[in-house]
């Protein structure tokens, strides 16, 4: 199967939750040795979930899938350039690489603009919009020593 055959999967698969008023028009497949092994579509509104988007119900999909925490030789198609959130869990999963259709500019040209927060992560914490404030930060440093100290650990 070509590259634009697992990209058209994923369209239906958006149009799928879109149709059905789940969420946004936004689609994903992951697929692994040629097979599409797990599907997701934006379910924001379906789950009361702001983290339900596409890409991040497909990772949870093939993870399950796969009993693993990680996507190793897997390909991710998504239908729009992942947001800030979805990179993030992208990155953490592993994929060896990702395929998307419409540019963040497509999706803010139709009211899903992520640019705010784009932006703000590149400022400093205390310039930030959202109020943020270090708190607790000697008793937290203690579960991070534990964590040091621990013989049986995996790191990921």
């Amino acid at each position: 199967m070509s590259a634009l055959y697992y990209m058209r999967e994923a369209i239906k698969t958006g149009m799928e939750g879109m149709r059905a008023n789940h969420g946004g028009p936004f689609g994903c497949v992951i697929v692994k040795n040629g097979e599409i092994i797990a599907r997701g579509y934006n379910k924001v509104l379906l789950l009361n979930d702001p983290t339900a988007h596409a890409e991040v119900t497909a990772i949870r999909e093939a993870c399950k899938v796969l009993n693993d925490f990680q996507l190793t030789d897997c390909e991710i198609y998504t239908t729009c350039e992942p947001c800030p959130m979805c990179m993030g869990a992208i990155y953490w999963a592993r994929p060896k690489k990702v395929y998307y259709a419409n540019t963040r500019n497509d999706a803010a040209n139709i009211g899903f603009d992520d640019s705010f927060i784009y932006q703000e992560l590149t400022l400093p914490v205390e310039q930030r919009k959202m109020v943020m404030e270090c708190i607790g930060r000697d008793e937290a440093l203690a579960m991070f020593e534990a964590w040091q100290q621990k013989d049986k650990k995996f790191l990921y």
